[in-house]
């Protein structure tokens, strides 16, 4: 699956969830997009089919290619630790997602776009990969000349520091990874299970 450009309304309704953000169209036609709308006959999905499903979700909500999501798995199944959990923890690790939980883009898509631009720097040095995994200590900034874009002076100023495993200074517009997230700690409506079971078969 490579990156959605497409309607994000249609990909919200199919799984009832606000997938990019806040959603008006969800929120008036809370059923799955198709020709025959809420009127569709409900036909039981398999096992198979809830736990693609899920996998799907998490790598629209994330931005993940398909080649990318299976690295991600490998080195989470060959970790320590419940493989579910450290999955989420790794994909919460990936630059584009901490800039955006940090309140420096509205977006992950546009998160994403800052750092392929080389606006972001990691310990000081520019970095333009938003799969980057960051560690535990890693200091995330806006480079100097990119502090007067107007996207990112906007979203600074309206950023709330509300995840504990982040600390982010609006003066200096500089953030520090402190650590991986707990499970409880990453807000996303995920079964994380669901994914381990689909790769375990």
């Amino acid at each position: 699956m490579a990156r959605y450009t497409g309607p994000k309304s249609k990909i919200a309704r199919k799984f009832r969830e606000p997938i990019f953000g806040p959603d008006k169209a969800l929120e008036k036609k809370n059923y799955p997009p198709g020709q025959h709308g809420v009127n569709k006959k409900r036909t039981k999905q398999s096992e198979y089919a809830i736990q693609l499903q899920e996998k799907q979700k998490v790598k629209y909500t994330y931005g993940i290619l398909e080649r990318q999501f299976a690295k991600m798995f490998d080195k989470a199944a060959s970790s320590h630790g419940i493989t579910g959990e450290v999955l989420l923890q790794l994909i919460e690790s990936r630059l584009d997602n901490v800039v955006y939980r940090l309140g420096i883009s509205p977006s992950r898509r546009s998160a994403r776009q800052l750092v392929s631009h080389a606006h972001i720097t990691v310990n000081g040095t520019t970095v333009n990969i938003p799969s980057y995994i960051l560690k535990p200590g890693d200091v995330i900034a806006v480079r100097e000349r990119s502090k007067s874009l107007e996207v990112v002076t906007g979203n600074v100023a309206n950023s709330l520091n509300k995840y504990p495993w982040l600390d982010f200074d609006k003066s200096s517009m500089t953030g520090k990874f402190i650590n991986r997230p707990e499970r409880a700690q990453i807000p996303e409506n995920i079964k994380e299970q669901l994914i381990v079971e689909l790769y375990s078969k």
